[in-house]
């Protein structure tokens, strides 16, 4: 079992910044892969970034450039440091983390964290 644990989220301008943090405690020495998901109202979730325990990271063609995946160690925390927002950036943003037990994916999410930016 993983649990992991949101913070950062706030309501912020267009062009402004916020750093969401993701605290993960269990079974974090199998965790491979950690990432951030977003759900706006309506749509489904999508992909925003991910990092492999090895280092190696992904974006989001929308989020290129402006966000930023990281971690103080192997696992924890986990932050998205996201920059020039835009309204488009409004959503729930939810924390993942991926392991192999048994040769099975295991996926564990966070409650999310509400990002809201103004026009």
């Amino acid at each position: 079992q993983v649990q992991l644990v949101e913070s950062g989220g706030g309501l912020v301008q267009a062009g402004g910044s916020l750093r969401l943090s993701c605290t993960a405690s269990g079974r974090i020495f199998a965790i491979n892969t950690m990432g951030w998901y977003r759900q706006a109202p309506g749509k489904q979730r999508e992909l925003v970034a991910t990092i492999t325990s090895g280092g190696t990271t992904a974006y989001a063609d929308s989020v290129k450039g402006r966000f930023t995946i990281s971690r103080d160690n192997a696992v924890n925390p986990l932050y998205l440091q996201m920059n020039s927002l835009k309204p488009e950036d409004t959503a729930v943003y939810y924390c993942n983390a991926k392991l192999i037990s048994s040769s099975i994916m295991l996926n564990y999410w966070g409650q999310g964290t509400q990002v809201t930016v103004s026009s």
